[in-house]
């Protein structure tokens, strides 16, 4: 009876640590704080897609850096399948482009499939008197140096948005990076900054609500996520143009069934009515690849394109 007892438990005790393994959460790392465009992303597909896996999923916040620190706890993260990583171009390809990073974004990562793309949205504080992209650039040309762009953080697509237009609009704005698209959000309600190249999940509520002054988006034409509101080129400014992204990523080496089960959930996840609503909503467009190769190609022109970007604009980390 003694050697039967030992036989079972010996057999019951794998069964156990996988049932117990099977209990764990899986966690997506979102490099900004809560309530910026990431998290919300992040938190709309933990949601729809820990449904699709019948698993659950939490948001776990790391800002700093850009996400760059984010990215490197994902870097340095077993690729077990229990950590995913929403990331935009800021921490995959604009801080390697401007500084030295301790992750290779090309070989310490897993990519699964494209989320999101959206505009930037140009807000500026309601009683100010700048309500157009010619009004800001009068104002910037009169008193250069003295108007004041806030962003998500060094590197991110705020950040690289101003410094761009910066450029093709040939003025002067001072550059205050916070750790997130809420805070800086904030700052520009509060009067302490005079604008900001915002996300639309961070700008659009604010906006609607009378708290900031939406006054165009940075793609060329109108968005048809935020038609209200005019283009680039509308406003005069043609040769100005900038989108951003929020995509899937997991640890390098994760198993390829991993991959794709986490491919097909994401994306069955980005296709909910409910959350399509919600984005577009938010001025975001669901928008994921065809496979984790074409989102592998993605990735490749996008980082000429930031690498470019960076180097045309001359933006370093503050």
């Amino acid at each position: 009876m003694i050697r039967r007892f030992v036989a079972a438990t010996l057999v019951a005790l794998p069964l156990a640590a996988g049932a117990q393994g099977a209990q764990k959460s899986m966690r997506i790392i979102v490099g900004f704080t809560p309530a910026g465009a990431a998290d919300f992303v992040a938190r709309g597909l933990a949601e729809h897609m820990g449904r699709a896996l019948g698993q659950s999923i939490i948001v776990d916040n790391r800002p700093g850096a850009g996400s760059s620190l984010a990215a490197e706890v994902v870097a340095k993260a077993p690729a077990d399948g229990l950590t995913l990583f929403v990331a935009s171009p800021s921490s995959q390809m604009v801080n390697p482009a401007m500084r030295k990073v301790s992750y290779d974004p090309l070989k310490d990562f897993t990519p699964i499939t494209l989320l999101t793309t959206a505009p930037l949205v140009v807000a500026v504080p309601p009683q100010s008197s700048i309500h157009t992209l010619k009004d800001l650039i009068a104002e910037a040309k009169k008193n250069p140096g003295k108007l004041n762009y806030a962003s998500a953080g060094p590197g991110s697509a705020p950040h690289l948005a101003g410094a761009a237009f910066v450029r093709a609009a040939g003025i002067d704005l001072v550059h205050v990076p916070f750790k997130g698209g809420a805070p800086a959000i904030q700052s520009v309600m509060a009067g302490d900054t005079q604008l900001t190249f915002g996300t639309p999940p961070t700008v659009l509520p604010q906006a609607n609500g009378g708290r900031l002054r939406a006054i165009a988006v940075t793609s060329r034409k109108r968005s048809p996520a935020v038609p209200s509101l005019p283009g680039t080129e509308e406003s005069g400014l043609p040769g100005y143009e900038m989108t951003f992204w929020y995509g899937l990523y997991a640890p390098a080496g994760l198993a390829a069934d991993l991959v794709q089960k986490y491919f097909k959930s994401a994306t069955a996840a980005m296709a909910q009515p409910e959350l399509k609503t919600l984005l577009a909503r938010e001025g975001m467009d669901a928008t994921v690849s065809r496979s984790p190769e074409e989102f592998v190609a993605f990735q490749t022109k996008e980082m000429a394109f930031w690498a470019r970007i960076v180097r045309d604009t001359g933006a370093k980390m503050e």
